[in-house]
């Protein structure tokens, strides 16, 4: 097992603190692939051959490769930008018993406990007001440095709390920001993220900001076997789509990566994958070959999607969770998800693909189903193959602490992912 995977995989998420940077960290690498921008307001103009992207309103991303003969295959693979954390809402300032807080509102399924007592900061896209009302100036910030924190309440106050603590959301988990001060202002937040923006605070017309933890990811384990890391959900799949289509050789065919957002609340915006943004796209590139609706709906009978997203392991001690006969294990390979309930895409022939492109290229694979009394959560494949109906498997590295804080993988499967969806783009 190679160790540059990992080492990128580490720098793609310490570079990827919230789904506008993770957008950015893949445009540098599609970059400096050759990789060509498409300004989504403006007529494409397509040649076989080339490579492109477009960007879904900043915190999405669609990337492609076009073959000499577009119509050889159709091959797509989907995964998420964001992941579980809190968001900072409107007019954050809150002045209380000598301290200085911040609003926040829990953005999916965190693991609230997780988020204590760590040093966080934040980072996000703030909108500057510009000579243009329909086009603000929009711009990239990561504060980069401890800044946050919310601190634990000690047991001295609440015997209980190793009997478990339920946390309100409105007031446990607001971020502590400084100490009160005679000299500041009421917006004292605004007055700080005009600094960082070198702007007036009235020039701040709005923003999306996501707390993040600062502690970076590492390797740890007897022989460096796992990796310990915020935001492995989902990164470790966006990487690995972004790496496969990069490597994969010129061929015929299209060949076409999806990083959807906000597939942590339900996927239901316009850069979700509940949306029409993807077949509105892949139309274009077909209207851009001077190819019709019915090639494209001949081309999607036959077309094949891998849904990236992590699964769940068996955990080391609370083995009782996984299912009896379907139990995978971090570092033993790619997680093959699979659900009667359709709330994973896949059927039987779908399987056969994936088993048969992982034996091929001597990649380990596992089998994930959930436990009969524990229902699991539904992704971005099966909401994909309703609006685009293609054949479709849901795929991904088994982790344990999903929506921890901070996670856990095996640091084999990153490689072992990353060459599947490889081999999914090269297969002729």
């Amino acid at each position: 097992m190679s160790s540059d995977y990992i080492n990128d995989l580490l720098t793609f998420i310490q570079h990827s603190p919230s789904p506008h940077y993770t957008v950015r960290s893949a445009r540098d690498l599609l970059d400096e692939g050759g990789f060509t921008a498409l300004p989504p307001a403006e007529t494409w103009h397509l040649e076989a051959g080339r490579a492109y992207y477009v960007p879904l309103y900043d915190s999405g991303l669609v990337a492609f490769r076009t073959g000499r003969d577009l119509r050889a295959h159709l091959r797509l693979c989907a995964a998420h930008t964001d992941f579980p954390c809190l968001r900072l809402k409107y007019r954050p300032e809150i002045r209380q018993n000598g301290y200085l807080k911040l609003n926040a509102e829990v953005y999916g399924g965190l693991l609230r406990e997780s988020w204590l007592d760590r040093p966080l900061s934040l980072a996000g896209t703030v909108a500057i007001q510009s000579d243009d009302a329909f086009h603000p100036d929009m711009r990239l910030i990561d504060i980069g440095r401890p800044l946050l924190t919310i601190p634990r309440l000690a047991i001295h106050m609440n015997r209980k709390a190793n009997l478990g603590v339920e946390l309100n959301p409105q007031k446990d988990l607001l971020p502590l920001m400084g100490l009160d001060g005679q000299a500041l202002t009421p917006h004292f937040f605004l007055d700080f993220l005009s600094e960082i923006c070198r702007c007036l605070p009235e020039a701040i017309l709005s923003y999306d900001l996501t707390v993040y933890p600062v502690e970076k990811g590492c390797r740890l384990g007897w022989h460096d076997e796992f990796v310990s890391s915020p935001r492995l959900d989902n990164l470790t799949s966006v990487l690995a789509c972004v790496t496969g289509l990069l490597e994969a050789p010129d061929a015929d065919g299209l060949s076409l990566i999806a990083l959807f957002d906000n597939e942590e609340v339900g996927s239901q915006t316009k850069q979700g994958a509940d949306s029409q943004i993807l077949p509105d796209i892949l139309r274009r590139i077909y209207h851009a070959f001077a190819l019709t609706d019915d090639d494209f709906s001949a081309d999607l009978s036959r077309a094949f999607m891998l849904s990236v997203d992590v699964a769940h392991a068996i955990h080391p001690n609370v083995p009782e969770k996984c299912d009896p006969t379907n139990q995978p294990v971090m570092g033993r390979g790619v997680a093959l998800k699979i659900a009667s309930s359709q709330r994973y895409a896949g059927d039987a022939a779908a399987v056969a693909v994936v088993k048969a492109l992982c034996r091929e290229s001597d990649i380990p694979y596992q089998i994930f189903m959930n436990r009969s009394d524990i229902p699991g959560g539904s992704t971005l494949g099966s909401l994909l193959s309703a609006n685009l109906p293609l054949r479709a498997m849901d795929i991904g590295i088994p982790i344990t602490a999903m929506h921890s804080c901070r996670e856990l993988m095996g640091a084999a499967d990153q490689q072992y992912l990353t060459e599947l969806v490889r081999t999914f783009f090269k297969h002729k």
